[in-house]
Parts: C-alpha cells; sequence; structure tokens
C-alpha cells in the first residue's frame, strides 16, 4: 500500500532544557489562546479542501462547530485543545496546533499533538518552531511525560518538521486512519 503508513513520533526533549528556552525567545511566531478574530482562518482550514492540504482533510463537517466550540470553552476545556498559530510580528493567526491525550495503560495517558496551518505559511519552518514550542508548553504545564505526533508516510514535510523539532520516530501504525476512501496505516 504505497502512502499508507502512519509514522508515530515522539519528543527526547525534557522540560527545563537551556536549549528549549532558548530557542523560545528567538521564534518568528507565538503561540497564544486562540481569540474570537481567528475563527475564520480555522473555518477556512475546516472547511476548504484546498486550504486543509491532503492529509488536514478528512471530509465536509459542521462548518459552526469552531464558533461553538469557542464560545464553550476558548478549545481549552476538553480535547482537543488548541492554540493559535500566530506571526510575532502582527499576531495574525497562520493556523491552529491541537494536543489531546492519549491512553498507553490502564492509568496513564500521553498527548498527541497535531498542527495545521494556512497554505502560503507551509515550508517556511513555521511547523517546527510551532510544535517544538508546544511540546515545551506541555511539559511546562502538565503532568505528562510523554509528547507524540502522527502523520502519514508520504507527509514527509511534516516528519521533517517533527524530527527538526526533536521529536524520534518510533515505528509504524497499521489500519488506523482512515483519509481519502482508504484506510492510512
Amino acid at each position: 500500500m504505497l502512502g499508507s503508513h502512519v509514522l508515530a513520533f515522539r519528543t527526547s526533549c525534557q522540560p527545563g532544557s537551556k536549549a528549549i528556552r532558548h530557542y523560545r525567545h528567538m521564534t518568528p511566531i507565538r503561540l497564544r489562546p486562540i481569540g474570537e478574530s481567528d475563527l475564520p482562518v480555522l473555518e477556512r482550514l475546516a472547511t476548504d479542501p484546498l486550504t486543509a492540504g491532503p492529509f488536514d482533510w478528512h471530509g465536509f463537517g459542521d462548518p459552526g462547530a469552531p464558533r461553538r466550540r469557542f464560545a464553550e470553552d476558548g478549545f481549552l476545556g476538553r480535547d482537543p485543545h488548541k492554540l493559535a498559530v500566530a506571526l510575532s510580528q502582527d499576531d495574525g493567526c497562520i493556523g491552529d496546533v491541537s494536543w489531546l491525550a492519549i491512553p498507553t495503560g490502564p492509568t496513564s495517558t500521553c498527548w498527541n499533538i497535531g498542527i495545521v496551518l494556512l497554505p502560503e505559511f507551509r515550508g517556511k519552518g513555521y511547523g517546527t518552531v510551532a510544535q517544538r514550542l508546544l511540546a515545551d508548553y506541555l511539559f511546562a504545564t502538565t503532568t505528562l511525560n510523554r509528547v507524540e505526533a502522527t502523520t502519514e508516510v508520504d507527509n514527509l514535510a511534516e516528519q521533517r518538521a517533527l524530527e527538526k523539532a526533536g521529536f524520534t520516530r518510533e515505528g509504524v501504525r497499521r489500519g488506523s486512519q482512515f483519509r481519502d476512501g482508504q484506510w492510512r496505516d
């Protein structure tokens, strides 16, 4: 099955690292809570297949869901949680990062993270920085000791971004995601 593997990554950086603190101060982007003015970007990413791109498009959904979720808890009260990825220079929203708890045993979980950026901001290193900032944030503000991400085998840009952000490739999960008419490993 060409292009059907979901690759699992985990972070190898630990909280409090001097490299992480230094990295945080040099970034062209920042993470912040989603504001009402960011909702058009989130709606565009959720309802337009060309904007979402081939790896983040999973079919049409409820176009009003982002506004209702924002009104409910600002995307921070329950899984999946989200923060805006904003340009440092003007605070403009260019996408979002998300995280949710994944069970890893009867009494333990880890964070699984994701990112989606507007097409015009892909391939510029923003995804690498945003995912590193999110992992740093989660280690600093929660008690979980593992942050992981998954991506398809064909999504080479995301694999490179995760590796540059300090994540380590761990393996392949077979048959775990349905997209574009087929199950992806």
